[in-house]
């Protein structure tokens, strides 16, 4: 049985997990050397205890692969059910880590839920929207399916991590895939745009451009055009409202450390000499994995010659700055192949998707590729200074044991699906 499904299963994929993987540990052992290191597999060391998370995972897919395909589908909901009660728990018996009450400690490593909530959100929705009495055409059904993506999200924000919180937001473009009406997603980008705009003008500033846009419409727009005024204002006014309400989220909901990051992002100092005090005080971890990135060059330095890694000029270099571990050592040739990796990586999963026959497999592929999507963007994009820096770690690559394992679930779940599409054509 077991046999049959090596056969099935997709090693392409496998092979670039496992590259990943093996590069991620690499580099995670050179952002934490030191001269006391003896042993790879001492559990006192970083590298160590990535190490025997990586033979835990291995251990997990052959776990995941000997359970029968329907065996996810029929338990996502209960499964995505336990994941929100761990989620609850964290407010009773969580553990504070870097100002963030998101994990259990376990004794021996610490839990953190949110990273199987993803699993089991991207579970339970392809499990609502497969259900043959779902139908996205109904706001009934598209506010349910709404819903399973918003509770943890919701339970994760006030942790506070809002990094974790954002990438179940990304799975709504399971929904967008499966047809749910494109307004949603000019609603959500007008939304940011808002929000961006309040942060980097104000609302006075806002609303006069607002208005200058509906006087230029009115002027272009064709006499014969009849254009009803009521929807035009009630717009109008609940833009106003929404840019009313983004100084009070940013100055109340916010942490400091979140206002400054988008402070620094947004440049929304405009003195050159503070904004470059700023980069190297609040913005410090991207100022240094940036100019760590530079100093790699075209080859790199070499694997342990990164001297900003060994000067531990990066802080959570082994973690959510990886990246730049990479672009030191391993130059523009390193950085390449890892991009190279992840775009066959997502490539490969999205024609696995789309040859599924069944629908629960289809959706929960598409899950896969959202999270995974996602972390990579952010991640990438904080490393080298295009995003603010939020806490993303990347795939496969970053330091954690929870992180690694549930990447791990999250991929061959899907694995073990597809493998189950090709049993229907024998």
């Amino acid at each position: 049985m077991f046999g049959k499904v090596l056969r099935r299963i997709d090693w392409l994929t496998i092979l670039i997990y496992l590259a990943l993987v093996i590069i991620g540990w690499t580099n995670i052992y050179s952002s934490t050397f030191t001269d006391e290191q003896t042993s790879l597999l001492d559990l006192t060391t970083r590298s160590g205890k990535q190490l025997f998370f990586i033979i835990v995972s291995f251990v997990t897919i052959i776990v995941i692969l000997a359970l029968e395909a329907n065996f996810y589908e029929r338990f996502a909901s209960l499964f995505y059910l336990l994941t929100i009660l761990s989620l609850i728990g964290l407010y009773l018996f969580g553990k504070t880590i870097a100002g963030a009450t998101s994990w259990y400690d376990l004794g021996f490593f610490n839990f953190q839920p949110s990273e199987l909530a993803k699993v089991a959100t991207a579970l339970a929705l392809a499990k609502y929207l497969s259900d043959i009495q779902t139908d996205l055409r109904r706001i009934k059904d598209q506010l349910y399916a709404l819903l399973i993506i918003f509770i943890p999200a919701l339970l994760i924000i006030p942790q506070p991590d809002p990094g974790s919180a954002l990438v179940f937001f990304s799975l709504i473009f399971v929904i967008f895939r499966e047809g749910l009406p494109l307004y949603y997603l000019g609603i959500g980008f007008t939304l940011i745009l808002i929000f961006i705009t309040t942060l980097m003008f104000g609302t006075i500033w806002l609303t006069i451009g607002l208005l200058l846009l509906i006087a230029l419409f009115f002027l272009l727009k064709r006499k014969s055009l009849k254009v009803p005024l009521l929807p035009i204002a009630i717009g109008s006014i609940a833009i106003i409202l929404f840019s009313l309400s983004v100084n009070f989220v940013f100055n109340n909901l916010f942490e400091q450390r979140h206002r400054d990051r988008f402070s620094l992002w947004l440049r929304l100092e405009k003195d050159p000499e503070k904004l470059e005090q700023i980069r190297k005080t609040i913005g410090y971890n991207t100022y240094q994995s940036e100019k760590a990135i530079e100093s790699g060059g075209f080859f790199g330095k070499g694997f342990l010659e990164g001297t900003r890694t060994k000067g531990d000029f990066v802080p959570e270099q082994d973690t959510d700055y990886i990246f730049t571990t990479i672009g030191e050592e391993w130059g523009f040739i390193g950085t390449a192949t890892v991009i190279i990796l992840f775009s066959i990586l997502f490539l490969r999963l999205i024609y696995l998707a789309e040859r599924q026959k069944n629908a629960f497999s289809r959706m929960y592929g598409y899950g896969v590729i959202s999270v995974l999507l996602i972390h990579y963007f952010i991640n990438i994009g904080m490393v080298i200074g295009i995003l603010p820096t939020i806490g993303i770690p990347l795939p496969f690559f970053s330091y954690g044991g929870s992180g690694l394992l549930f990447f791990t679930l999250l991929l061959f779940v899907f694995l073990k699906l597809d493998t189950n599409r090709l049993k229907e054509n024998f």
